[in-house]
């Protein structure tokens, strides 16, 4: 293997002995007020409702039940974290990293209080999380970035928060389709400030792209 190949390879393997280690949720925080103090680096997750976020969190991990899945778009009303187990999060026992699963948005049933809450404490997050490296914005492979993903992207890159584009559910269209989807969702995000410019494609139901996506978050914990 080539020197980039053997680092490739080297991450992968470490994203798959972290993400093997039980992971436990720690929290839901409603408001900022309610957010952990502040110590391991943050990764989150953004998308619409049933993008898969949760599916995606689950099976990074390889836990089915982890992050709450629901066939009622709207339900991740919190910022949700999980931790690797193993740490007491007292002094420098701190776990490497969190998740955090964001809400879902884009659900038009909502009430509208409710996504202006939603809205504000993810501006807020966003924008006041020091910790916090980058998102992981997901959008679904059928339906490519939707006005209001863009809303999403406008949102981070005002925040100048890092955010990275992944595809979910590439199983769902034909494999001939990914490359040019994904040629065109990179054309989509080249001149955004903030967007990081890899296109990861995943199926959490096949496991595409999984070790890929840990393989960045390692990298992410590096530097």
């Amino acid at each position: 293997m080539t020197q980039p190949d053997n680092q490739q390879a080297e991450l992968i393997e470490a994203g798959r002995m972290l993400f093997a280690k039980g992971w436990i949720f720690i929290r839901g925080v409603p408001a900022m007020k309610f957010l952990p103090p502040e110590g391991p680096l943050e990764i989150a997750f953004a998308g619409r409702s049933n993008v898969g976020k949760s599916s995606l969190i689950n099976a990074l991990v390889g836990q089915k039940g982890l992050a709450r899945t629901s066939n009622t778009p709207g339900r991740t009303q919190e910022l949700n974290y999980f931790v690797p187990d193993g740490y007491s999060g007292e002094g420098s026992d701190l776990p490497p990293l969190a998740l955090v699963d964001m809400p879902g948005y884009g659900f038009a049933e909502a009430p509208k209080a409710q996504v202006d809450a939603w809205t504000k404490l993810v501006f807020d997050y966003l924008r006041g999380r020091t910790t916090l490296k980058r998102v992981y914005v997901l959008i679904d492979a059928r339906h490519g970035i939707k006005k209001n993903d863009a809303e999403v992207l406008d949102l981070l890159d005002k925040a100048a928060v890092s955010y990275q584009i992944v595809l979910t559910k590439i199983d769902k269209i034909k494999p001939a389709g990914v490359p040019r989807l994904m040629e065109e969702t990179a054309k989509a995000i080249a001149k955004r400030p903030a967007a990081f410019p890899g296109i990861i494609a995943t199926s959490s139901e096949k496991g595409v792209g999984l070790d890929e996506l840990r393989a960045a978050i390692i990298l992410l914990t590096r530097e």
